[in-house]
C-alpha cells in the first residue's frame, strides 16, 4: 500500500498551488519525482495514488513515468549511478571504466548490487563532454574519471 508521507503532503499542497484547478495533470512530473524521492522508484501502488490526486489513469501516469529515463519502476538502490557512454566519454574510455566499475560493485549494468546500495545505469549523455567521462550519483556529477577517481567516489559512499 503506497502512502505519501506527511512531509510529501505538505509538499504536494504547495505543487497543486502552482497549477490552475483546470491544468492540475501539469503536476505530474513533480508529483512523480516527490515519489521517486520518497521511496527510491515509483511502484504501481504509487501511480494509482498519483492518478487520483491529478484526475488521469494509472495507465497515463506509467506512460509518462516510463518515458523519462530518472524514474524507477523497480526498486533501485541507495545510490543511482548514472554512466555517460556518448561519443565525449567514450573516447575517453568510458566503456573501460564503466566495466572497471561494474566489476568493482560486482554488478551488471542496468542492474542493482544484491545490498540494494547501488544501481549501474548507461546513460546517452550527461551534457558534460569537455570534463568527459563523466557519471552522475543521485545528483551529484563527478568528471574526468580515472580508476582511481572512481575508487574515491565509491568508497565515501560505502
Amino acid at each position: 500500500m503506497f502512502a505519501f508521507t506527511k512531509e510529501s503532503e505538505e509538499k504536494i499542497e504547495t505543487i497543486l498551488a502552482k497549477y490552475p484547478e483546470e491544468r492540475k495533470m501539469s503536476a505530474l512530473l513533480p508529483f512523480l519525482t516527490l515519489t521517486q524521492r520518497q521511496e527510491g522508484w515509483v511502484s504501481p501502488e504509487a501511480m494509482v495514488e498519483i492518478g487520483k490526486r491529478l484526475d488521469v489513469s494509472p495507465a497515463y501516469v506509467q506512460s509518462v513515468c516510463s518515458f523519462y529515463t530518472m524514474y524507477f519502476q523497480y526498486p533501485a538502490g541507495k545510490y543511482i549511478i548514472r554512466f555517460c557512454h556518448n561519443i565525449s566519454c567514450y573516447l575517453n574510455g568510458s566503456d573501460s571504466l564503466l566495466d572497471y566499475l561494474s566489476k568493482k560493485l560486482n554488478v551488471e549494468v542496468g542492474g542493482t548490487t544484491d545490498d540494494k546500495k547501488f544501481s549501474l545505469i548507461k546513460e546517452e549523455c550527461l551534457a558534460e563532454c569537455s570534463a568527459a567521462p563523466v557519471m552522475r550519483v543521485n545528483d551529484d556529477y563527478h568528471v574526468n574519471l580515472t580508476k582511481e577517481s572512481i575508487d574515491k567516489i565509491i568508497d565515501s559512499l560505502k
